[in-house]
C-alpha cells in the first residue's frame, strides 16, 4: 500500500504515516522515491498500538 492508501485508510495525514515510517514505528519499503507498506506490516503496527 502506499503511503496515501494507507493515511486515508487510517483517517490521518499523509505526514502522520510518513512519521510514523521515519520514527521506526511502522516498517515500509521505499521503493524510488515512494514508500510502500505490505498489509502485514500495517496489521501489526495496529495490534501493537490498540489499546488493551
Amino acid at each position: 500500500m502506499t503511503v496515501h492508501e494507507t493515511a486515508e485508510m487510517l483517517k490521518v495525514k499523509e505526514s502522520t504515516v510518513r512519521s510514523w515510517i521515519r520514527e521506526k514505528k511502522l516498517r515500509a519499503i521505499k521503493f524510488g522515491r515512494e514508500w510502500r507498506i505490505t498489509v502485514v506490516d500495517l496489521e501489526t503496527f495496529l495490534n501493537e498500538n490498540a489499546n488493551k
